[in-house]
């Protein structure tokens, strides 16, 4: 069965959690049996490849551009998808999903993997959230099949457009962790093993890492945490804009440590070494990043937004959405609790070889 997947930026290696989804799904599903093609867009993609692990990969140009790029290179998808004969289109996120009507018409499969109500994103403005809408929209209207990556999401497609067949509730994954000490790269950020808090997401608003900041900052002026304790946060930012220039000058006022996009060896250092980590965001689908921390048995403060409480964490690792004080708080609480805390958390439900054996009877569905 020949499956086009179309949505995501690309992969390997390439920021975002819905990238991170397909670079640990499709090899997987290659495995199984599936001719799967990612359609890469090519300003994100510098490494010559064009096959992965198995998965075929094609790079194709669109606009570096936050209010068009997805559609342009989706339409162009789609049409690679036609011309090579493939028998399903697998379009992630609500973006793309505009172009879902345009590969009905041409009368190909589709199967729609819905990651999170994007519209919901501060960066957006009022014209893009209602475009965003017609793109969810136009999935639980014309996708085959649908795939939501947690409860609250297939809450929204039954309540808003009154679909509830044919979509399947699969949640994100994690693999498991890869504990090490990158001695040479702790030394070039300045930080030392279980004396730094760790943030790690893309810098956008909705994470609200300005609000991380905030509570670091306050724990410092308070004399609440050592003096040699640092604040680390892993990620960057998918375009140079105005807040992603105020948090970095933001952070290094405050002397936080920015690693940028990081992957591999160091952030498995990272993950493995820190006090605990942070996610204050406002808005999410099913957070990947919480779930590799937790994969580490990190104790971890997260906002109490729906898809957070869906993960089913200890009350006392949520705090209120928004709320800096109690941010500060749930940090102090484990930096006090010394290096030694580890949390066993259950992650049956999020294993990548089960997730994919889910996708395949999607597919199946459809032959």
């Amino acid at each position: 069965m020949k499956i086009v997947v179309t949505g995501t930026r690309g992969i390997p290696d390439v920021m975002g959690g819905v990238e991170t989804h397909c670079e640990e799904l499709f090899p997987r599903l290659v495995e199984l049996g599936y001719d799967i093609t990612v359609i890469r867009r090519s300003a994100y993609v510098h490494d010559a490849l064009n096959d992965w692990h198995g998965v075929k990969l094609v790079d194709i140009p669109a606009p570096k551009h936050k209010s068009f790029e997805a559609i342009i290179h989706t339409i162009k998808a789609f049409r690679y998808a036609k011309k090579i004969g493939a028998d399903v289109v697998h379009v992630h996120s609500i973006g793309p999903a505009l172009v879902i009507p345009y590969g009905k018409w041409n009368g190909q499969k589709v199967v729609f993997t819905h990651h999170g109500p994007d519209y919901m994103r501060e960066k957006w403005g009022w014209l893009a959230k209602r475009i965003l809408q017609l793109g969810e929209y136009f999935a639980a209207k014309y996708a085959d099949r649908m795939i939501v990556i947690s409860e609250e999401i297939r809450n929204i497609i039954a309540c808003k457009y009154g679909r509830v067949k044919d979509v399947s509730l699969i949640y994100n994954g994690v693999q498991p962790p890869e504990y090490c000490f990158d001695h040479e790269y702790f030394k070039a950020l300045g930080i030392k093993q279980n004396r730094y808090v760790l943030g790690m997401s893309r810098i956008v608003p909705e994470k609200n890492l300005h609000h991380l900041i905030e509570a670091f900052n306050l724990l410092k002026e308070e004399n609440r945490i050592p003096a040699n304790f640092k604040l680390v946060i892993a990620g960057d930012s998918d375009f140079d804009d105005r807040y992603s220039h105020k948090l970095k000058e933001k952070a290094r006022k405050s002397g936080v440590v920015l690693t940028g996009f990081v992957k591999g060896r160091r952030l498995h250092s990272l993950l493995t070494n820190c006090c605990c980590y942070c996610l204050p965001s406002s808005h999410e689908g099913l957070p990947i990043a919480l779930l590799e921390a937790m994969s580490y048995s990190l104790p971890v403060v997260v906002s109490d937004i729906a898809p957070n409480l869906e993960v089913k964490l200890p009350q006392d690792c949520y705090f209120k959405c928004g709320d800096v004080r109690a941010l500060a708080d749930g940090i102090e609480k484990w930096i006090n609790k010394g290096k030694s805390v580890r949390v066993d958390y259950d992650l049956t439900p999020y294993d990548w070889d089960c997730i994919a054996r889910q996708v395949a009877e999607v597919y199946e569905s459809l032959r």
